[in-house]
């Protein structure tokens, strides 16, 4: 086991929840109704943290298999109704760090937590790869949370004003504020234990 991981155990508590449900065998994860559920094992937690551009999350993404190796959003499915900005229908995955700390009740999401939503039009064709990514001393003002949005082929979306739509994205960090108390998360509350 490496030093990094322990470390990293040892600060995030949720991080043990995640070794469990990676150690889960295959039977176990049958259990559970996939129409609700991805399978709750992420990349290994040793796998190495992206860089805080769009290009290293979408290489993250695809190099972690998100679509299959994370879970759903707990009680959302897929395709479930959205809004503006993001898509008339959604799917959203957390990776295990996100995942275990949902499910533990944490207060905030913890340092390497990504959270993916796939934002789809009403026809089901997929628009755009939104992300956010808690990494720590990144961006303070907006509780270290990492933005960006994608294109169904992994190149980064543009605002009108030609900015790429990734890192401290003003847009996003300005309606993501709003929920705040809930660590910028609108897709279901976090609870505190």
């Amino acid at each position: 086991m490496s030093q990094r991981f322990v470390r990293r155990a040892a600060a995030v508590p949720a991080l043990a929840a995640l070794v469990a449900l990676a150690a889960c065998s295959p039977s176990d994860q049958d259990a559970a109704d996939p129409a609700e559920t991805a399978p709750a094992a992420a990349a290994p937690a040793t796998a190495a943290e992206p860089d805080t551009t769009g290009a290293a999350m979408w290489a993250h993404l695809q190099d972690s298999d998100y679509q299959t190796a994370w879970a759903l959003w707990p009680d959302k499915g897929r395709m479930y109704p959205g809004q503006q900005p993001h898509g008339a229908q959604l799917t959203t995955y957390l990776n295990g760090i996100a995942h275990a700390a949902l499910l533990s009740g944490a207060a905030t999401m913890p340092a390497g937590a990504v959270i993916v939503k796939e934002n789809y039009m009403p026809d089901g064709s997929l628009a755009a790869v939104t992300t956010m990514y808690k990494r720590p001393g990144y961006n303070a003002e907006h509780n270290d949370w990492f933005f960006s949005k994608h294109l169904p082929d992994g190149s980064l979306d543009t605002a009108p004003n030609g900015m790429a739509l990734e890192g401290r994205v003003p847009g996003c960090q300005g309606c993501h504020i709003a929920k705040a108390d809930n660590d910028y998360l609108y897709t279901g509350e976090l609870v505190s234990n």
